[in-house]
């Protein structure tokens, strides 16, 4: 007996000293090369870069995780104890390992004879995310999970390893900590959560997916009332606190992450500026904040400006035909697969939906339409602007008088619904398609250079092409401002007189003979050179062009900042070359500021997550021309708001300056202007650049935009005038011959001038030549 005792006692020895050895050895090699902690201390995780509107609004965010750093001081009392009592009840008693935990742990796990529950803490949790990035549950990475913690317990305080939790958690819908969650779910900073808000969010820590409030709200809620069950338990709040918490309706955002989207164009054009200067990494992870020029509202106003003309240049354009027809009963499947679609749809008024046209009634005028169950009546009075498309024929030269003549029975066209009919069924329609032309606009502060809208496309979901700054289309007539401005410097004088007669002028690398002409196609004689720019007068500018000659015009535009290539030939008077919307609206930045040219301001400041300002701009001009010529101009583009082709620009019934400008066959139109403290540019076109309808110039396509963005922005607005400079004198002169008013003046204005160029003489009597008439009207401009 005491030989089996011994034996068995050696046996013993031996095995513990077997165990007692291969575990340490386990544990040297386990915890061998384990990750430095002191990374923690430097906690730089990637979190959003946000952009802000001029007033401070975030418009935008970039980012790969979305996340928002917040200090623990910032956070709700009840987000800490929710997260405390659902994952680490023990956490403040612990230093990094709860032994009874782990020991519960590894006892199901031995049951189930695999790892089924790791009994991590919440430190334990930092170290599998931050440290160990290895995600394969092992006892081997337990091990190295225990030593880690029981180093950052002796490093860092409570708080600060919950810091780095609550923001490095992962909460669903790419989610990454408790601020960045409660501002998609909630709506609100973290730190205003009340309880129920809470235990929802500390819920996700297990299984974020499987229990979105977004997805799975059923899911959520049963783990927000465990959570607030392990609250009580843990005494962190009441009975009654806890029975109101279950009886509580928390309101989740059901759309989740919503970024801001109320400048899409300007907002890519931040990110592509903001990527190339500082790259991708630091754009979408650096958590930057960029503060732009951007003002919301006259930047919705802008949008809902574009909008609207487009539509209705759309609608001026005619009907372009049913978006495809069904033969019935020939295509009966495909009938009923269109009716089926549409049965799922909630037809609500205002809603735009497909419909079949069922029977056209001529007599009655109206069109019975069918939308899956419903039928709809689509009267004469919700299509009248549907004539027939025809480019050739100006939209008021035709009507729509009965829908016979473009509707058919098989047609499936786009309808909004108007009104519901006393019969649930029964709907009133109006008839609907989608716009194809183009719009953009920009606006600019006359000061600053602060780009305040920009409006790039119709539909940014559909296109991000950026009209307004990628794309360069001919600006027409919107150029000529430049070259009287040219013609001023050499002489010239809004007196001057030019004569618009037929003029041939061989062009390009051939030669050829190129005869320009007006948009009217007449001729009219001796023209002063200001109503040349008011009326827009081709033969004019061109014979001004040739005049002050094609070099020194090209070298005058680039001191307006145009820095596209430009055409080195007559045709560059008529706005030839291809411009940008920016580089145009920024060239009259020079007759809005007394000769001034300003950089156009997008981004303000730039700052880095520790608070550093890496860039920060200030409006910046130059000088481009004299103040002299620049307000002489702006009192020609006045006169062309007042009298001229800028017309509808009129009713805003405050000082304006602006231009007009149409392209042939139409197809650009532009209307550039400014008011003592805006520029706003606007153009309209199609992608493929095909011709407008029939009149769709610059001032009927593109100055209703200008003007209802204008008079929107400006509403409210003090009344300021445009200032004259010294150097500049008004003179009252006969608006036919240019001389100074006189007792045989039928038409007069007041037109400034240059000190020292104003008209000396009066007009004389009608029939007496003037002066040197022959020699200026035959010799020097005509050909």
């Amino acid at each position: 007996m005491k030989k089996i005792v011994t034996i068995t006692g050696i046996g013993f020895i031996i095995v513990s000293l077997f165990l007692v050895s291969t575990g340490a050895a386990l544990w040297y090699l386990w915890s061998s090369n384990l990750p430095y902690i002191g990374t923690l201390k430097n906690y730089n995780p990637p979190i959003i870069t946000q952009v802000f509107a001029d007033d401070g609004q975030v418009i935008g965010q970039f980012r790969e995780e979305r996340r928002i750093l917040a200090p623990v001081s910032d956070m709700s009392p009840y987000i800490i104890e929710a997260f405390v009592a659902a994952e680490d009840a023990r956490f403040f008693k612990h230093q990094g390992i709860d032994v009874l935990g782990i020991i519960r742990a590894l006892i199901k796990n031995l049951k189930a004879g695999r790892i089924e529950q790791g009994g991590s803490t919440i430190t334990q949790q930092i170290t599998k995310s931050l440290l160990l990035k290895n995600p394969e549950r092992t006892y081997r990475r337990k091990v190295r999970e225990a030593l880690l913690s029981l180093q950052i317990e002796k490093e860092f305080t409570k708080e600060e390893i919950l810091y780095l939790y609550l923001n490095q958690i992962y909460l669903g819908h790419g989610l990454y900590g408790v601020e960045a969650a409660s501002r998609v779910y909630f709506g609100k900073g973290a730190g205003e959560l009340d309880i129920p808000e809470a235990a929802l969010l500390a819920g996700l820590a297990q299984a974020p997916s499987r229990d979105s409030p977004i997805k799975h709200l059923d899911r959520a809620k049963a783990r927000q009332r465990y959570v607030l069950k392990r609250m009580k338990i843990e005494v962190f709040i009441s009975e009654e606190e806890f029975e109101d918490a279950l009886r509580a309706d928390v309101s989740v955002q059901q759309k989740g992450d919503q970024s801001p989207h109320e400048a899409p164009y300007f907002l890519e054009h931040i990110r592509r500026t903001v990527e190339m200067k500082y790259g991708r990494p630091l754009l979408y992870n650096g958590g930057l904040k960029i503060y732009t020029t951007v003002n919301l509202a006259m930047q919705r106003t802008a949008q809902d400006a574009v909008q609207k003309g487009t539509l209705e240049l759309d609608r001026r354009e005619g009907f372009r035909g049913p978006l495809f027809r069904v033969f019935i009963p020939y295509q009966e499947n495909i009938y009923q697969q269109l009716m089926d679609e549409l049965r799922t749809q909630t037809l609500e008024e205002g809603t735009v939906t497909k419909g079949v046209v069922i029977r056209v009634d001529s007599a009655k005028k109206e069109t019975l339409v069918k939308i899956g169950d419903h039928y709809g009546v689509l009267p004469l009075s919700g299509m009248e602007w549907a004539r027939a498309f025809d480019p050739e024929t100006a939209y008021y030269e035709t009507k729509l008088k009965d829908p016979g003549e473009v509707l058919t029975p098989g047609d499936v066209i786009l309808v909004r619904i108007v009104k519901k009919g006393n019969d649930a069924s029964r709907l009133i329609l109006s008839l609907e398609q989608e716009p194809r032309p183009q719009a953009a606009l920009l606006c600019m502060e006359a000061k600053t250079g602060y780009i305040k809208a920009m409006v790039g496309g119709v539909d940014f979901t559909k296109s991000q092409f950026n009209r307004a700054i990628q794309a360069r289309r001919q600006p027409g007539s919107a150029f000529k401002p430049i070259i009287y401005a040219a013609a001023l410097d050499k002489g010239f004088t809004p007196s001057s007189i030019i004569m618009d007669t037929p003029y041939i002028s061989p062009i390009g690398e051939q030669d050829k003979l190129w005869k320009p002409k007006n948009y009217t196609e007449k001729f009219f004689g001796p023209t002063l050179f200001r109503t040349g720019l008011i009326h827009s007068r081709n033969i004019i500018t061109v014979k001004i062009m040739e005049k002050i000659g094609i070099p020194y015009a090209i070298e005058y535009a680039r001191q307006f900042g145009i820095e596209s290539n430009l055409d080195k030939d007559l045709s560059l008077a008529l706005g030839s070359s291809g411009l940008s919307l920016l580089e145009l609206t920024r060239a009259y930045s020079v007759f809005a500021n007394e000769g001034r040219l300003v950089n156009p301001v997008f981004i303000t400041k730039v700052v880095d997550r520790n608070g550093m300002v890496l860039e920060e701009r200030q409006p910046s001009l130059s000088e481009a021309i004299s103040k002299e010529t620049a307000f002489v101009m702006t009192d020609l583009l006045k006169a062309v708001v007042e009298q001229g082709t800028g017309w509808r620009a009129k009713a805003l019934r405050r000082p304006v300056a602006g231009k007009t400008g149409t392209t042939n066959d139409l197809m650009d139109a532009w209307f550039l202007g400014y008011s003592p403290t805006l520029i706003t540019g606007a153009w309209v076109g199609y992608d493929e650049r095909s011709p407008m309808g029939k009149g769709e110039t610059g001032s009927r396509a593109a100055c209703p935009i200008w003007l209802s963005f204008m008079g929107e922005v400006l509403d409210g607005k003090p009344i300021i005038p445009f200032e004259s400079p010294e150097g500049v004198v008004i003179a009252k002169i006969d608006a036919k011959t240019g001389l100074l008013a006189s007792l045989y003046s039928e038409d007069t204005c007041f037109q400034a001038f240059m000190e020292g160029t104003e008209p000396q003489e009066y007009s004389p009597k009608p029939g007496l030549a003037r002066r040197g008439e022959f020699f200026q009207l035959d010799m020097d401009y005509s050909r």
